[in-house]
């Protein structure tokens, strides 16, 4: 039957339920507990011998004349009720049959009992319309293959497939685990400015908009607060952390989204090396809260936060797979490799080159591991090594083949920092749109003086590799194109 004409059969349903005086669509319903907590307790509620309210979404419907059976979903949990003819009223036990359908939900009043085949359930002695639905549920959901359908209409995706629901339970507890262990030591999370003047703290091309009051333009933050979180050092706070969302104007991939969640924490007097045990702790807490193992398997990478954390040389990783030192190599040397490799790059400068011959490395690292001693070209807001000073402190967390972090002893050097927004001005200049935008009042702050800092971001990324899926799928609704009229 055609979806239309299911519709109109549901739709003179309603007119049913309003003849006969129940509201469709009530402001509220009776209901004394969750599903959750009835099946928990429910030798409780039985030994008490009141009658309770439920209520929840209709899943399945069986049975026939004198007896019916009604599968109910609240999300916490499913429960029977059982509707039988010799102990509901003529008129509620004939309206049942009349005007309900699968994807109803519904109120439901009675006794608990046990069914002759074991099944914890309640005798309907009274019933109420929570919310008619007019259009039916799949009959077939589970294991679609279009995921234009399942991100369009996740709702339903959500509904009835219960492991997608209990992935943003553990995307819940992902992101309670992480804020836990920073109040635990005593880091303050505050907000910072979505909206920009300047876009800091990364490299990525920015959305754009117009601040009408104050007639100029202004751009969606591409990192969670950088830069205003280190002035919150110069300030005085010996910690900080915001939890937020960021704004990327780039390509979709398994990897990349142009709205998702980071956490980005600052502490003044962090040493470097006790900056890497901080990183360690926190992913393995944030392990084992969220999925109960330390032990993870990412397509062809197995990985356990437990093992040993090997450092890799930014410039050694890469000389070692590709043959390439990235720091005494021309600008063509590293054209000729990328082709040679196969790997498509967007812009020709040293920087952007560079980065695209790392990518190319880092899928073959399983980690976990820190990528340390990045070139100072792409780290503009780390701290010169001190031992070479081509090269910078910083850290990158590779899993998976993935970056899940990235860290920085923070550059304090007014001077340096100056040097460094300027070579990032003339990339601007010269058309790379993801070149990072200087921002002349942070080096005024920096002038005042800002502590040695130790700064870690980490965003969603981090939650899809552990939970097996793309940064897409772990997005409750994910952007979509607008469906065409049809």
């Amino acid at each position: 039957m055609a979806i239309e004409d299911l519709q109109k059969i549901r739709e003179e349903k309603l007119t049913i339920l309003k003849d006969a005086g129940m509201d469709p669509y009530p402001v509220s319903v009776p209901r004394d507990v969750s599903l959750h907590d009835v099946r928990d307790k429910f030798s409780e509620y039985v030994d008490t011998d009141k009658e309770v309210s439920l209520t929840g979404r209709i899943m399945a419907i069986r049975g026939q004349g004198a007896i019916m059976f009604a599968v109910l979903d609240d999300g916490t949990a499913r429960f029977q009720a059982v509707l039988k003819k010799d102990t509901l009223s003529e008129d509620l036990f004939s309206l049942w049959n009349k005007a309900v359908d699968i994807g109803d939900t519904i109120s439901v009043t009675g006794p608990l009992f046990t069914t002759q085949k074991g099944e914890e359930s309640l005798l309907v002695s009274s019933w109420s319309m929570a919310a008619k639905s007019l259009l039916p549920l799949p009959e077939k959901w589970h294991g679609l293959v279009d995921i234009d359908e399942r991100f369009r209409k996740r709702y339903l995706d959500l509904l009835l497939q219960e492991e997608e629901r209990d992935l943003f339970y553990k995307k819940s507890m992902f992101w309670k685990s992480m804020r836990t262990f920073l109040e635990d030591r005593n880091f303050l999370e505050v907000q910072t400015p979505t909206l920009e003047t300047t876009t800091g703290g990364a490299e990525a091309r920015p959305f754009k908009t117009h601040h009408n009051d104050f007639d100029m333009d202004v751009f969606l933050r591409i990192s969670v607060g950088e830069l205003w979180q280190k002035r919150l050092m110069a300030a005085g706070f010996p910690k900080t952390y915001e939890i937020g969302r960021v704004y990327r104007n780039e390509g979709t991939s398994p990897e990349h989204l142009q709205e998702f969640t980071n956490m980005e924490c600052y502490a003044a007097f962090m040493d470097f090396e006790d900056g890497k045990d901080f990183i360690k702790e926190l992913y393995k807490t944030v392990a084992l809260d969220t999925f109960g193992t330390t032990k993870f398997t990412s397509g062809e990478h197995v990985f356990d936060f437990t093992d040993e954390w090997e450092d890799l040389d930014y410039v050694d990783t890469v000389k070692k797979i590709t043959g390439v030192d990235v720091l005494e190599s021309s600008e063509d040397e590293l054209k000729a490799k990328l082709t040679e490799l196969g790997v498509t790059y967007s812009g020709e400068n040293r920087e952007r080159l560079t980065d695209s011959l790392w990518k190319y490395c880092r899928k073959q690292i399983s980690g976990p591991a820190f990528l340390i001693n990045h070139p100072k070209l792409i780290a503009p807001l780390s701290k010169t090594h001190p031992d070479d000073p081509r090269k910078t402190k910083t850290i990158q967390v590779i899993l998976a083949g993935s970056e899940v972090g990235r860290a920085h002893a923070e550059l304090a050097d007014p001077q340096e920092q100056r040097e460094r927004f300027e070579v990032q001005e003339e990339l601007l200049k010269s058309g790379d749109e993801e070149a990072m935008m200087p921002d002349w009042e942070y080096v005024e702050m920096l002038e005042h003086g800002m502590p040695p800092t130790f700064g870690l971001g980490v965003g969603e990324r981090l939650f899809a590799i552990l939970a097996g899926r793309t940064v897409r799928e772990t997005q409750l609704f994910p952007l979509m194109r607008p469906k065409a009229n049809e």
